[in-house]
């Protein structure tokens, strides 16, 4: 099967390594690819996969590309093509490809289509209001005591969403959302939500329009510093399993969410196929969605795949087919933990083209995976290309084992001005004490 992937992340090289270990995969591009996907081959016939120079959100190329290539699946990655129209644009060219069309994508790319679905459908979710006029918005925060969380409606690249503790707070957020325009576009409306307290963890499901079949939990780190400190960023790191939800609980949330879900898709003829990523937050009220992604999660990708038993060629493929009722999930029972080394200043201004060293030496660890987010190919070195530049990943018995083996990585790699969480997965041994 001549394979297709779109993106340039850490999820990206986590699908695309993922994806080259099947003996369906004949053939393999990634646009645009970073320099680790570039070093990934099939385990078929050991041919390499291949960057291509498009920019993931240039759906005329892309489809050109594949329609030339003759591609027989293409799994898309991002969030903004799957927005924009890539899965439709692509189906209605009569190219088979994996994720969800423009309707399904409105999950993640709208806030405010997202919070009336599951008022709609009875979907446990946080109180919430949606407003354009900064008057009105500022009136429903103080019904919250000016405790509250304001959402830009659309794609923020993960920024959208401001944390307020009182009103003062809370107006400042309103005003820079709706009357400063942050966010541009993102931002003619809000979604205002009360402020949940708990343990927030992620969950994903593969979806196929009928079926959804539920992963294990994990957690991910959004916060840049250690102790949740700093400012929000794409993730600084995550682990898989959490010990915050037992199997029945976890099915339990499912059915509370995926249940409800799936009916309202139904009910609203729209068409899910591909990952459903619920932000949860595990209050003393039960699981609450704090939002849904429509995509797989980054860094949560790299700890799933790596746990991953299954062909991932032949899941995706279901999900496209609707067969996914015929086929059963499985997971190993080891740990994955996912340390992100990003670049000095992120997620604010960084510099870009800094040598990367001590990437073999780390890789020859056992059960270690380095997944690359931002690099390129500079001569003969890897240089930081992205604030996220790469997700240090290791399997351990336990969690415990597993951190220990990712941070053993992290310290034999090098580059001016990295930085990292020192705390990945420590919330799961707080519980233990």
């Amino acid at each position: 099967m001549k394979i297709l992937v779109i993106g340039s992340g850490g999820r990206e090289h986590a699908l695309v390594w993922k994806l080259a270990q099947s003996p369906h995969a004949t053939q393999m591009w990634c646009a645009p690819g970073n320099a680790g996907i570039a070093q990934e081959r099939l385990a078929k016939n050991n041919s390499a996969v291949e960057c291509v120079n498009l920019s993931a959100d240039d759906l005329p190329k892309l489809l050109a590309f594949a329609q030339e290539k003759k591609i027989e699946l293409t799994v898309v990655g991002p969030d903004n093509p799957l927005a924009l129209g890539i899965v439709d644009l692509f189906q209605q060219n009569g190219l088979r490809i994996w994720g969800p069309n423009q309707k399904a994508a409105q999950f993640e790319s709208s806030k405010v289509f997202s919070q009336n679905f599951m008022e709609k459908y009875g979907i446990p979710t946080a109180a919430a209001g949606t407003f354009s006029d900064p008057v009105a918005a500022k009136k429903f925060t103080a019904t919250l005591g000016g405790k509250c969380v304001v959402k830009a409606d659309g794609l923020a690249l993960g920024k959208g969403v401001l944390m307020c503790a009182n009103q003062a707070e809370a107006e400042k957020a309103v005003d820079e959302i709706l009357v400063g325009k942050a966010f541009g576009a993102a931002g003619a409306r809000v979604v205002i939500q009360e402020f949940l307290e708990g343990i927030e963890v992620s969950l994903h499901a593969l979806c196929d329009g009928k079926t959804a079949k539920n992963f294990p939990t994990s957690q991910d780190h959004k916060r840049a510093l250690d102790g949740d400190l700093g400012l929000n960023t794409g993730g600084m790191g995550t682990y898989s399993p959490t010990p915050f939800m037992t199997d029945a609980e976890l099915a339990d949330a499912a059915r509370k969410i995926l249940e409800p879900f799936m009916r309202g898709c139904a009910a609203e003829q729209i068409n899910f196929c591909g990952i459903l990523y619920p932000g949860v937050m595990l209050t003393k009220a039960g699981p609450k969605i704090l939002e849904f992604n429509a995509r797989f999660g980054d860094p949560e990708t790299q700890v799933y795949l790596t746990r991953l038993e299954n062909d991932l060629v032949e899941l995706l493929d279901a999900s496209v087919n609707g067969t996914l009722d015929k086929i059963e999930l499985k997971w190993k029972p080891a740990a994955s933990v996912c340390v992100v080394m990003a670049s000095g200043g992120y997620p604010g201004n960084y510099a870009k083209g800094k040598i990367i060293s001590g990437l073999d030496d780390a890789a020859k660890l056992p059960d270690v995976k380095i997944f690359h987010a931002g690099t390129a190919n500079s001569g003969d070195e890897i240089v930081t290309n992205g604030g996220r530049v790469l997700g240090v990943t290791a399997l351990g018995k336990d969690l415990r084992a597993a951190q220990a083996a990712a941070y053993a990585a992290v310290e034999k790699i090098k580059f001016e001005g990295a930085h990292f969480r020192r705390d990945i997965a420590a919330k799961a041994f707080e519980i233990e004490s």
